[in-house]
């Protein structure tokens, strides 16, 4: 029998969001992925260095998909309590040390500590601090989230956000390297198709996802979470767009 609104709703309102594995979407929502493959990339860089650093790594998922490849010293930081937990579960065991940081300047580490500083998704890049622990040839890494991501679906619930649709631009990026003191290698960008097929997938993704819709909950959002489920079950998906850039930048 087809579920009721109440059902996805309590249901997705309950399930745990803590780490960074989004299964719990699996069969619910899918997204593209770019075509430059972050993890594998990931992987054969880790494989040549001696020394690298995953910044806010969540719950380490990511990292721990290279592990085969980790350097003989492979370090993650990540700032909040219950991903620092399970990363720390994940990570430990696979020889990487996990680091509880703030996300603000200064990185706990020595100038030029790292060959290879990568990251999947920051929150916040503090160029400065990357540059700082690189050592002369190293390169920083990162798959960063693009302009207007998912906005949406940010759009159907708080309205027009045409200041924020205006952050996150790849090239000012690219800048914020430069002026730390960073050669900009490559710089790629792609928009990719995100499907929502359920009420139940749209309410787990903005528990998760903190930063879409400050503030979510199902009870401040309940009347827009009921027209857009009757807008799912007549229409199909909720359709939107993630965007994602590739960014290495190198310390001459």
């Amino acid at each position: 029998m087809e579920r009721t609104f109440e059902e996805l709703v309590a249901e997705a309102a309950e399930a745990s969001v803590d780490g960074w594995d989004f299964s719990w979407l699996d069969g619910r929502a899918s997204e593209e992925r770019p075509s430059w493959g972050y993890q594998r990339l990931l992987g054969e860089r880790l494989a040549h260095v001696s020394a690298a650093l995953d910044v806010q790594t969540g719950g380490g998922e990511v990292l721990a998909g290279v592990a085969g490849s980790f350097p003989r010293t492979m370090v993650a930081t990540e700032s909040w309590p219950p991903n620092v937990a399970k990363a720390a579960a994940l990570l430990h065991p696979l020889g990487a040390a996990v680091v509880a940081d703030p996300d603000e300047p200064p990185l706990p580490f020595a100038d030029g500590s790292f060959d290879l500083v990568t990251s999947r998704h920051p929150v916040t890049v503090w160029w400065s601090e990357i540059a700082r622990v690189l050592r002369p040839g190293g390169s920083y890494l990162a798959q960063h989230v693009g302009p207007a991501s998912v906005f949406e679906l940010v759009e159907y619930f708080l309205g027009p956000q045409p200041e924020a649709r205006r952050a996150r631009r790849p090239k000012d990026d690219a800048d914020a390297a430069r002026a730390a003191g960073l050669e900009v290698v490559d710089l790629r960008s792609e928009r990719l198709r995100i499907e929502f097929r359920d009420i139940g997938a749209v309410v787990w993704f903005l528990r998760k996802v903190i930063w879409m819709v400050p503030g979510f909950t199902v009870d401040a959002h309940r009347e827009r979470l009921r027209e857009l489920d009757a807008r799912i079950r007549a229409e199909g998906p909720f359709v939107a767009h993630s965007a994602r850039f590739l960014v290495e930048a190198r310390k001459p």
